[in-house]
């Protein structure tokens, strides 16, 4: 079967996976044309803080004997995959998008880069984030800004906007992100792909984060399949993360699905600031397509959702003034002047200020499982508004003073811990991509990736592909 190097990435897992087995395909080939693409999407974009070309192909080599011999390592065995640069990764350097970090390699891996490689994936490279992933933009000292495919004077999001851009334009198919405000989602939504922040637990996180347990590991992929898979082999139990539940998650699966009978909440209105009109318009289009199938809608608001604001204020920020500790004072000068201004923020806070907050939190995460026991999932924007200009923290035109208060259908999330995803829903009068959000309950994560794979099915026309995005590049 003769493909050409374009069409190699564009292909998901199953079909390579697929092609491994018959020989139509090899590994080899497949990770040259990953590199290939790697190589013009930095180019093009700067998604990229490191590409490992000799690595890729030694493990790539690795794979097809692997697959030659009948005994691959997983579903994922031979898959390009690329890792944030704030995950340590054996024999790499992780920068975390910073001038003050040494650049000194890593002598071992995460235990979510473990479970990859324990599986076979082939990393190819390292993808881009703002410093520390402290915002949700991708832009950083060390690396410098990240461009969206859609329209490169456009941010593509953050803080895991290199995996998203990486993912859009076929540099790679599996990605790994991190999110602790939305920063798997909303890069998910301003590139056009599906991103999905597992259930707070199901992936271990270590080293532990500066911001505590509203930092969550997740997938950023093309298709909901490829994100199962991958989520499939990242989930689990690792000692070395204490915030983990002692007992083991449910299996991650795709099921059978229907929208017959399915109760939906959907959240129109965000705890701050307002919803662009197109943004409101896709979104409830698709909600009518999803009560023509037989689910029930219901506009509903979130618990206590006029203090979740300062509530994950609490957390962001001190969270930022804890990190600005483990930094010598001497290299402050090289930070990102956000990032110091966000722990200044921090340091105001008292003990018990944080402590109330987490009283706080706690009643709220109460309220948010019970609200999911009347509802199967809640539905809203992924993000209120539109990818807008590369360099900026907030829109223009936005009176947002903070990154915090765009992103205010994502946040709550990370405070009470459920599974949310984004899906692609279109496209603005502008070209630019709007995502969908699905939310379910606390360790549901199998009943999001499902009804993300029903709602795949059922709207093509709202789907985003590839190619449409790689032809953005063009255009930078």
């Amino acid at each position: 079967m003769d493909i050409d190097w374009p069409d190699l990435c564009e292909l998901d897992s199953a079909t390579l996976l697929a092609a491994y087995k018959s020989r139509h395909l090899s590994p080899v080939d497949v990770v040259r044309a990953a590199l290939d693409r790697c190589t013009k999407v930095q180019d093009a974009l700067n998604a990229f803080t490191y590409i490992d070309f000799d690595g890729a192909l030694t493990a790539a080599k690795a794979s097809e004997k692997r697959w030659r011999n009948g005994k691959p390592l997983s579903l994922i065995d031979g898959i390009p995959t690329t890792l944030k640069d704030i995950f340590h990764v054996e024999g790499w350097s992780v920068r975390y998008g910073s001038m003050t970090t040494p650049g000194t390699p890593s002598n071992q891996d995460a235990p979510s880069v473990s479970r990859l490689r324990e599986a076979g994936a082939v990393f190819i490279g390292q993808t881009a984030a703002p410093e520390y992933s402290w915002k949700t933009v991708t832009d950083s000292p060390a690396f410098g800004v990240t461009r969206n495919p859609w329209d490169p004077t456009c941010t593509p999001g953050g803080s895991s906007g290199g995996a998203a851009v990486a993912a859009a334009c076929g540099a790679g198919v599996l990605h790994l992100g991190t999110d602790g405000g939305g920063s798997i989602r909303i890069p998910a939504s301003f590139t056009g792909v599906f991103g999905l922040k597992p259930s707070h637990g199901r992936v271990p996180v270590y080293p532990p984060s500066s911001f505590g347990t509203v930092a969550h590991i997740g997938p950023i992929t093309r298709t909901v399949a490829d994100a199962a898979a991958m989520l499939g082999v990242l989930s689990g139990r690792d000692l070395r993360d204490w915030t983990q539940p002692p007992m083991a998650f449910p299996n991650v699966s795709l099921a059978p699905f229907t929208w017959r009978g399915k109760r939906i909440g959907y959240w129109r209105t965000p705890c701050i600031g307002n919803v662009d009109s197109q943004v409101a318009t896709a979104i409830e289009a698709t909600l009518v397509g999803l009560e023509a199938a037989g689910a029930s809608v219901t506009e509903m608001r979130l618990p206590y959702q006029d203090e979740l604001l300062e509530m994950y204020n609490r957390h962001w920020y001190i969270g930022a003034a804890n990190l600005l500790t483990s930094i010598s004072t001497r290299n402050h000068a090289n930070l990102d002047p956000g990032l110091l201004r966000a722990a200044t923020v921090g340091r105001r806070y008292s003990g018990v200020e944080r402590l109330e907050a987490e009283v706080w939190r706690n009643r709220y995460g109460s309220a948010m499982d019970n609200l999911l026991s009347d509802f199967d999932f809640i539905m809203s924007p992924s993000v209120p508004i539109l990818p807008f200009e590369v360099g900026r923290d907030v829109p223009r035109s936005s009176d947002a003073k903070s990154w915090t208060e765009w992103c205010s259908f994502s946040f709550p999330i990370n405070l009470s811990q459920q599974p949310a995803c984004s899906v692609p829903c279109g496209l603005s009068k502008e070209g630019l991509p709007i995502g969908l959000q699905i939310i379910g309950s606390r360790g549901a994560d199998s009943d999001v990736l499902s009804a993300a794979l029903c709602y795949e099915r059922a709207f093509p026309d709202r789907l985003i592909r590839l190619k449409g995005a790689w032809r953005g590049i063009g255009a930078v």
